[in-house]
């Protein structure tokens, strides 16, 4: 009955009943609320004390892990000597060193207490950094997550849209078809048909742009930016504690290695997740990442997604280096 209707209409009537159906296929958006005011978009809960207030007297020191004491080396590896210099125990380890030698020689009561003393103190220590590396790697995944659950907000709301476009190109060329046809076969019509088939054909093309150029962002904050932190390399960083800053940007200098840093500055760069250069009027990478907030896409959300869960791998690695550290500790006996 419908597609009978349809035939017998001119074509003034054909493109405003197009036009009545392609506005009930957009109202369906209508409803989905404003994605500028869900939460987490100006302010995170990932963390909620101060930024870390410290100078770089505080930042723990290359030069402590030269010219070592050969004892010490020889018990422990260059990736334990490293890790406890970042946490500062290497005067303890030093101590402890040198007591358990004059233990061997020469044993007493106080020297047993003492050393037992100092290895309380030292596991403890090490536990106590295994701890503050967890709490800020949580903030590293937390952010990710957040990141990531806009940017999937997002994707499903172009991703709907995009269904929309889709489901209304097909609908406008088997209507646009059907009463092309119709008219055609009207002798009484006369070049209706032709009409509609050239307004269906722009509407498909009109659809099919829409669908290319469908894209959505949204205003994103963040006043806490660790990224922008490995990216610029300050002297101490607002987000990071001392022992973890020291050790992304500690560096061999005599190998000419490159920091952790310094390598995830690289591989940003190297694998496209950072564009220096500006296009146009686009703002660069550089301005969307590394400043306090601004208009993302769901993909530069995820690939800032990216760059966190990244900085919270190379954190971690410390962790690795803490076990070598705490194994390498416990060979040492007391005799």
């Amino acid at each position: 009955m419908i597609l009978t209707q349809l035939i017998n209409l001119k074509s003034e009537q054909f493109i405003k009943t197009i036009l009545i159906l392609l506005l009930s296929i957009f109202s369906s958006c209508s409803n989905v609320r404003d994605i500028n005011s869900i939460p987490n978009l100006k302010h995170s809960n990932c963390y909620t004390q101060k930024d870390y207030s410290y100078t770089a007297s505080d930042l723990p020191q290359k030069s402590q892990i030269q010219n070592l004491d050969t004892t010490l080396i020889n018990h422990f590896s260059f990736a334990a000597i490293n890790i406890a210099n970042a946490i500062g125990l290497l005067d303890m380890l030093k101590e402890y060193n040198l007591l358990n030698i004059q233990n061997t020689l020469s044993s007493s009561i106080e020297k047993r207490l003492k050393l037992l003393e100092l290895r309380q103190t030292i596991m403890q220590k090490i536990n106590t950094a295994s701890l503050e590396i967890s709490a800020v790697t949580s903030e590293m995944d937390c952010e990710e997550e957040r990141a990531n659950q806009i940017a999937n907000y997002l994707k499903g709301k172009i991703d709907q849209k995009e269904r929309n476009l889709v489901i209304g190109s097909i609908v406008v060329g088997a209507i646009g078809a059907i009463t092309s046809e119709g008219l055609n076969n009207n002798p009484l019509s006369g070049k209706s048909g032709s009409y509609v088939s050239v307004g269906t054909a722009l509407v498909e093309a009109t659809l099919g742009v829409l669908i290319l150029i469908n894209k959505k962002s949204i205003m994103f904050y963040h006043e806490r930016n660790t990224p922008a932190e490995i990216w610029v390399g300050p002297e101490i960083s607002k987000t990071l504690p001392p022992p973890i800053w020291y050790y992304l940007n500690y560096k061999d200098e005599v190998n000419r290695k490159k920091s952790l840093r310094e390598l995830l500055v690289e591989h940003w760069e190297n694998f496209g997740q950072i564009n220096k250069f500006k296009k146009k009027s686009k703002k660069t990478s550089l301005e969307i990442y590394f400043t306090k907030g601004g208009k993302y896409t769901s993909d530069q959300l995820q690939n800032r997604a990216d760059m966190y869960d990244q900085i919270e791998s190379y954190i971690n690695l410390m962790k690795q280096d803490l076990n070598i550290l705490s194994s390498e500790f416990e060979k040492l006996s007391i005799k």
